[in-house]
C-alpha cells in the first residue's frame, strides 16, 4: 500500500489555512488511503502556527513544521520534503487558487510509472497584468533555460521518493525548485487545470521576491547571462570600430574636424554604465558561489510536531 505525502508551504495564510483543510478533507482525504499532511511554518508573524496545531488535533495525519525564521517558499518546500514519509510527495499551496480534486488525479498518474506529475495552468482567474508577466516569465525559461517548463507554468506537482532524494542531494539555495524537479529529467505526465483568483488573505509574492525568482532561474540553470555580456561585448567593439572609421574617412576626404566634447562625454558614461552593468552580473555569480561555498544550510527547523 502506497503513502502520499502533502506538503504545504506556510507564510501568513491564517485566513485560509483552515478553509485549506476543509476543502482537502472534503474532496479527497477520505480516498487517498495512506497519507499525510505536512505544513510548513516559513516563519509567519500571523497566526498560522496556532491554527496549524488546531488542523493537528483534528487530524493524526497532519504533522507540523516550523522554521526558525523566513526563508523562502523552495527552503520551505524542501523542509517539508525533508521530513515526509511517502512513497510520493505532492506539493500543495495554501492559497485555494488550486482546486485539491488535482492530487488524486496526480496520484493516480504517478501510479502508472510517472515519477514526476506536474500540475499545469491551462487558463488564469487573475488580473491580466499578473498573467501577462507570468507568461513572459515561463517563456523566458522555456526559451533561455528548459524547453520543457509548460507554457503556463507549474506551482504544484507530485514527485516521486526517488526525486526527493535527488533534491535532497543537491542541496542548492537562491534556485527553483520547480526548473531543479524539471532538471531531475524523470519520466514527467501532466495534468491541467483553471488557477482561481485568490479570494483570501493578501499575496506575499511581492515584486522583489518575483525578480529574484527571474535571476535565480537564469542563473543556476542557464549560462544566458555570462554569453549576453560577450556578445554585447562584441557589438559594442564593432560598432566603435565603424564609428573610427567613419571619423577618419570624413576628416580625410571632407576635413571634418575631430571635435565634439558632449558627444564623446555620452560615449564614456554610455560605456560606463555598460561595464558597471557587467560587473553586476559577475557579482551576482560570484555572490551566488561564495553563498553556496559557505555550506550555510538552505533552511533551520525550529519544531517539528509529529
Amino acid at each position: 500500500m502506497s503513502k502520499i505525502s502533502i506538503v504545504v508551504p506556510v507564510y501568513y495564510n491564517e485566513d485560509t489555512l483552515m478553509d485549506l483543510y476543509e476543502d482537502l478533507k472534503t474532496k479527497i482525504l477520505g480516498g487517498l488511503g495512506d497519507y499525510e499532511i505536512i505544513f510548513v511554518d516559513d516563519g509567519s508573524g500571523d497566526r498560522s502556527w496556532q491554527i496549524m496545531n488546531d488542523i493537528r488535533k483534528l487530524d493524526r495525519n497532519v504533522r507540523l513544521v516550523k522554521l526558525s525564521r523566513n526563508f523562502g517558499e523552495h527552503a520551505a518546500l524542501l523542509a517539508g520534503l525533508s521530513v515526509c514519509t511517502g512513497d510520493c510527495a505532492v506539493t500543495k499551496q495554501a492559497d485555494l487558487q488550486e482546486d485539491a480534486a488535482l492530487i488524486p488525479e496526480m496520484y493516480e498518474r504517478w501510479k502508472q510509472g510517472n515519477k514526476v506529475v506536474l500540475a499545469v495552468r491551462s487558463s488564469r482567474d487573475e488580473s491580466k497584468v499578473k498573467v501577462f508577466f507570468a507568461n513572459r516569465y515561463y517563456s523566458l525559461v522555456r526559451r533561455f533555460v528548459n524547453k520543457n517548463m509548460p507554457a503556463g507554468g507549474c506551482d504544484c506537482y507530485l514527485i516521486d521518493r526517488k526525486v526527493i532524494e535527488v533534491l535532497e542531494r543537491l542541496d542548492e539555495k537562491n534556485s527553483s525548485l520547480t526548473l531543479q524537479v524539471l532538471w531531475a529529467g524523470f519520466r514527467t505526465d501532466m495534468v491541467y487545470f483553471d488557477r482561481k483568483d485568490r479570494e483570501k488573505g493578501v499575496s506575499r509574492w511581492t515584486f522583489a521576491k518575483k525578480f529574484k525568482l527571474v535571476l535565480d532561474s537564469m542563473m543556476s540553470f542557464s549560462y544566458m547571462p555570462i554569453r549576453l555580456m560577450t556578445y554585447v561585448g562584441i557589438g559594442f567593439n564593432i560598432l566603435a570600430v565603424i564609428m573610427l572609421v567613419n571619423v577618419l574617412v570624413e576628416y580625410f576626404t571632407v576635413g571634418t574636424p575631430i571635435v565634439g566634447w558632449a558627444s564623446l562625454m555620452c560615449v564614456v558614461l554610455c560605456s560606463s554604465g555598460l561595464i558597471l552593468l557587467m560587473m553586476g552580473i559577475l557579482g551576482e555569480y560570484v555572490w551566488r558561489a561564495l553563498d553556496a561555498a559557505r555550506k550555510r544550510p538552505p533552511f533551520i527547523i525550529d519544531e517539528y510536531i509529529e
